[in-house]
């Protein structure tokens, strides 16, 4: 029977196909003859040639058997799904092979005791990062005051655009310019004297702040109680910091990311203040402090350390003079030393204004993010946004911003191009394109 059915199928297709291209040929001829007529009067126009596939139009989809197809679109819509089936396995082949390679590098890290984090990255490509400059908490300051006295509204404190490419960001990084303690005595003839209340940390949340830089000359302000209060405070709030610790092997410890498969080192360390008995105590084997660099020794051997265990690392370095857009003796001194050490980018700030961008031996320097959100004074500032893929720096870009009336925002239009040109003026040997993305080396 089904023989047969199949036969018979077959010559009522026979039958209707010859039918339909008999029909076919007579319309076209009928349409062809009134064409011709049509142009005859009327200007000549270019055309698409007409092209017609007999073999397809005699094609009828038979009904009399569920199981058998012959609609061509069906099996090309089949072929199209497996197609797409497919690729759809080697992404998840290629994202479960990612995550394996991010947790092997994970458990590596922790079995050697590394203060080591996974990151969940927005792209699969590459790891962004935003850095900026000095930020200041101290409710007895202006920022602070301020900001409560507007109803402690952080959308009133800085720009929505800026907002988001802090929290966008897979890693944003700033300076803690203070300690976070209720404890302490102020240091004994210091003219500032930073501290703020442990509460105010939630202001990082808000900001999308995922780790920060306690190598400065303020962290020590009131003593070793509220500098080991500030420690607690940040690992409580699951905030990574670098540059101190409750003793020199944890104040040299890097702090490493790892996404994408890559493991990013970062490093940080302070020059200032500049003098054999600083009021920021330096960290020892037993005692609480910062990692100091006047002598960089302590601070090459966590490059060297970093570096080996790293496919990217990044300094963050406290140096310079306040109040100098140019860069002083030891910036241009240390700047080549850490370059030739294997540092693959140096942000650095402390100066509370902006300074150069510049590449030295091959690398990348920022030698001053300058304020960001510290004191009422309007000055322009910046943050700098970088992403890091397996090759290296794929690319940075200085974003202009301005510190004004105890606010920050992101420049557009003028203001912006203003900013742009006053670092291509201090920056000879980078280009800064008018989106602000740089291109180091000419």
């Amino acid at each position: 029977m089904a023989g047969k059915k199949t036969r018979k199928r077959k010559r009522r297709k026979s039958q209707l196909r010859v039918f339909v291209v008999s029909l076919l040929i007579v319309l076209f001829a009928g349409s062809a003859a009134m064409l011709a007529y049509s142009e005859a009067g009327a200007p000549k126009t270019a055309k698409s040639p007409l092209v017609m596939n007999f073999d397809s139009l005699g094609q009828t989809q038979d009904t009399d058997s569920a199981g058998e197809q012959t609609d061509t679109g069906e099996a090309g819509s089949a072929a199209v799904q497996d197609t797409e089936a497919d690729s759809q396995e080697q992404t998840t082949g290629a994202a479960d092979e990612m995550l394996a390679e991010n947790e092997r590098l994970f458990a590596e890290a922790a079995a050697k005791g590394e203060n080591v984090y996974l990151l969940d990255c927005a792209d699969s490509e590459r790891v962004t990062f935003a850095f900026a400059g000095d930020i200041l908490l101290d409710d007895a300051y202006a920022m602070m005051f301020r900001y409560r006295s507007r109803g402690s509204d952080i959308n009133d404190t800085f720009s929505a655009d800026l907002l988001e490419r802090m929290r966008g960001a897979d890693v944003f990084m700033l300076n803690n310019e203070f300690p976070f303690s209720k404890r302490g005595t102020p240091t004994e003839g210091k003219t500032f004297t930073f501290r703020a209340n442990p509460d105010n940390i939630e202001m990082y949340a808000q900001l999308g702040v995922d780790i920060v830089s306690l190598a400065n000359n303020h962290a020590y302000d009131f003593g070793k109680e509220a500098l080991l209060d500030t420690f607690t405070t940040l690992e409580t709030a699951g905030i990574p910091y670098v540059g101190a610790g409750r003793d020199l092997n944890e104040a040299k410890k890097p702090v490493y990311f790892i996404a994408n498969g890559m493991k990013i080192g970062i490093v940080s360390a302070t020059q200032i203040e500049r003098n054999a008995v600083p009021d920021t105590k330096e960290a020892t084997m037993t005692s609480p402090g910062v990692l100091r660099c006047m002598d960089p020794s302590a601070l090459l051997e966590v490059i060297a350390e970093a570096k080996a265990s790293s496919d990217f690392v990044i300094l963050y370095i406290h140096w310079g003079t306040e109040s100098q857009e140019s860069t002083d003796w030891l910036q241009d001194k240390q700047a080549p030393i850490y370059a030739e050490a294997g540092v693959d980018l140096i942000i650095g700030d402390h100066p509370h204004c902006l300074q150069k961008l510049d590449v030295v031996s091959g690398v990348p320097v920022v030698y001053s993010l300058g304020n960001y959100w510290f004191n009422s004074k309007t000055q322009n500032t910046c943050l700098v946004e970088v992403g890091i893929n397996k090759e290296g720096m794929e690319y940075f870009r200085f974003v202009p911003c301005i510190q004004e009336d105890c606010r920050t925002r992101h420049l557009e239009g003028a203001e912006k191009e203003s900013v742009l040109d006053y670092m291509r003026g201090l920056s000879p040997n980078v280009e800064i394109d008018k989106e602000g993305y740089v291109t180091f080396g000419r």
